[in-house]
């Protein structure tokens, strides 16, 4: 059997790459790709070299960059634009493969294995791309190339001088086992921790850990990332076109102000769950797992989930799940600075609905047209045409459109996979 060739192909900090392509006077200044400064939503999406330079860090809040780098400038994202641009990009890819899998906006995976006999040498063809992407289009990619999907991203996150980095079956324990283990794909901060409570901190000592051990503490995560440490990833590279079912619907936002009680935080959650009823029925579907998570002002983490007798898409429902988890769950002995909310477990939704005895199916109804009515009334006048009146009395703290002004991320290898703590 033919070894695989897998392009994994990166473009770099790529809003950041595409806002300087735009303006080339940001590239003599530190900037960052961000949330709203003045609101202090979101975190930084991507950041410019000198930036990078400055320390500011991808991910990190707004209020943690300006106290690395004071001067920087942020701007805020423009995801027609970014849209646009990284589909020219995939444009190119799609000419060498029929199999090209987009991970997030900037990232993709193709699978070359099948193109050989078209183009020739793997290497001289991804320096084609390279060469072709910038020449066309203005941007730089780094491109890693390997047998499976995740050392190709390990490949490509290395970014080799020459934009092209190459793990083979002879190399890898040379080249990715020394790494820190958060390194490979899939190991967040949270696994990071659990990791290294064992003695785990480089991909090597992941891959020499007996498996059993790392299943009966992590569930099938820690089996799965145990494989992707030795190099067993066997996951295809999808079809052109394919679209990925949707799994789960949610939003998050970070909040103007902490907040410390749970009736301060209806409201924002009120906003949040009706973009995710709303985006539910623009989909045609319900679910039954109602996920929360928040992040306090010292920057650790909170996950709760619970499923419900029923499925449901109505904000009113997900809404008294959600406060129901915090209000049971989370003491506010730290305040909060970002929330989110999501709902799992889905399927189409249908005209049939079991009656409950046990549920007041004319408060259901009562919410369900309220829905429709407020979705109605914002499509036609926009957003702020109807409001809550609890989501007034606190303007700044609510004043955002979940909606319409969430960000396009790349789709988790374990969304909808439950953990062996219970979170997602």
């Amino acid at each position: 059997m033919k070894e695989r060739v897998i392009f994994h192909i990166d473009i770099n900090h790529c809003y950041a790459q595409i806002e300087e392509m735009k303006y080339p006077q940001l590239r003599e200044v530190p900037m960052a790709v961000g949330g709203h400064e003045e609101k202090r939503h979101g975190i930084i999406l991507a950041k410019n070299d000198l930036a990078k330079k400055a320390g500011v860090l991808t991910g990190e809040s707004l209020r943690e960059a300006k106290e690395a780098c004071p001067d920087l400038l942020i701007i805020p994202p423009q995801y027609e634009d970014y849209t646009y641009y990284t589909g020219l990009v995939k444009d190119i890819y799609r000419e060498y493969s029929s199999q090209v899998e987009s991970f997030g906006l900037d990232e993709a995976w193709v699978d070359f294995t099948g193109s050989r006999h078209l183009f020739g040498d793997p290497l001289q063809t991804a320096e084609e791309i390279r060469n072709r992407v910038y020449r066309e289009i203005g941007l730089t990619v780094s491109v890693g190339v390997s047998w499976n999907k995740i050392f190709a991203k390990f490949g490509s996150d290395l970014k080799d001088p020459s934009g092209i980095a190459v793990i083979t079956k002879d190399n890898y324990r040379d080249k990715v086992w020394p790494a820190p283990v958060r390194d490979l794909l899939y190991v967040g901060p949270a696994t990071e921790r659990k990791l290294k409570s064992r003695g785990i901190y480089t991909i090597g000592d992941l891959a020499g850990y007996p498996v059993q051990h790392l299943k009966k503490a992590m569930g099938v995560a820690g089996e799965v990332i145990s494989v992707f440490a030795n190099g067993g990833d066997c996951s295809e590279v999808t079809e052109n076109g394919y679209a990925s079912p949707i799994k789960s619907v949610g939003n998050s936002m970070t909040m103007v102000h902490d907040v410390d009680n749970a009736e301060d935080l209806r409201p924002v959650y009120y906003v949040l769950c009706e973009a995710i009823a709303s985006r539910l029925k623009d989909a045609g579907m319900e679910g039954d797992v109602i996920s929360v998570s928040v992040r306090s002002s010292g920057l650790e983490w909170f996950m709760k989930q619970r499923k419900l007798p029923r499925r449901t898409n109505v904000s009113e429902e997900i809404l008294h799940a959600v406060m129901e988890l915090l209000e049971t769950s989370y003491s506010f002995d730290t305040p909060l600075r970002a929330v989110g909310a999501s709902v799992s477990g889905l399927r189409p939704a249908g005209s049939f609905r079991q009656l409950s005895l046990l549920e007041d199916e004319e408060k259901h109804e009562k919410a369900r047209r309220i829905d429709y009515a407020m979705d109605q009334i914002r499509g036609q006048y926009g957003f702020y045409a109807v409001r809550r009146a609890c989501t007034v009395i606190d303007r700044p703290l609510t004043e955002f459109n979940p909606k319409d002004d969430h960000t396009i991320h790349p789709i988790g290898y374990f969304q909808g996979r439950k953990m062996s703590d219970g979170t997602l």
